[in-house]
């Protein structure tokens, strides 16, 4: 008796790997008591550089995004570390990328851009703008839900 083998069988090969989280990127935690601790001390002015690097943008562009003038920025460097609101922002436009790479299907090119581009469903401001206050961050981090759950807006 003959054995025919399938030829349709293929070895098996790995798919691509799953990219790190940005959490893990930027080494810092994304929830828990660690991070509220980070946040209340205040981060350290290098998280600036990693997160700019990360959304590929000039570090000021993040600062105006957290609503630090150019001189408050300067103080930060020499102090090398931001206060807790800053921290807390910092931390809401990590939040906030997160959730757009996770719209994109982890695009990072197009979570990027669509951060930095008007939006008409949040009144055609940019959502890298609206990290001044807690209530246009979480519009913002809302609205990408609905959108990942289809909800017509």
């Amino acid at each position: 008796m003959e054995v025919k083998v399938l030829s349709s069988i293929k070895e098996y090969q790995p798919g691509p790997q799953i990219p790190p989280s940005i959490w893990m990127t930027l080494r810092l935690p994304s929830r828990g008591t660690r991070l509220h601790d980070l946040v209340r001390e205040g981060l350290p002015f290098e998280f600036l550089e990693r997160i700019a690097r990360l959304l590929q943008v000039q570090p000021g562009v993040i600062a105006k995004a957290i609503c630090m003038s150019p001189t408050t920025m300067a103080r930060r460097a020499k102090a090398g570390r931001f206060n807790t609101v800053e921290s807390d922002r910092l931390v809401a436009l990590v939040t906030l990328f997160d959730e757009a790479l996770s719209l994109f299907e982890n695009n990072k090119a197009a979570a990027i851009k669509w951060i930095a581009l008007p939006v008409r469903g949040l009144g055609s401001k940019l959502p890298i703008e609206m990290l001044g206050t807690r209530v246009e961050t979480k519009a913002v981090l809302d609205f990408i839900g609905q959108l990942e759950e289809g909800v017509l807006v």
